[in-house]
């Protein structure tokens, strides 16, 4: 997700499962590695959108969140 204002946020898509949101989150955080910070900002925020669960929260050990996509609702 990229803003006009240069703002941006990282998302990936897993079905759900620890090891499938543990693997997303291997996976944003190696992408987030990759960007030249020097030729632009810091993502905003990491989210991996699952298909399953009832809350969203954010994993304290990287600070990434896990939103459920019933979340998304209204």
């Amino acid at each position: 997700v990229h803003l006009r204002n240069g703002q941006f946020g990282l998302i990936d898509i897993k079905l759900g499962g620890v090891s499938l949101i543990n693997d997303g989150a291997k996976s944003l955080n190696v992408l987030a590695a990759h960007i030249d910070t020097t030729r632009m900002k810091s993502p905003s925020f990491k989210m991996i959108l699952t298909a399953t669960g009832d809350y969203a929260y954010r994993r304290p050990e990287d600070g990434i969140y896990v939103v459920p996509i019933g979340c998304l609702r209204e």
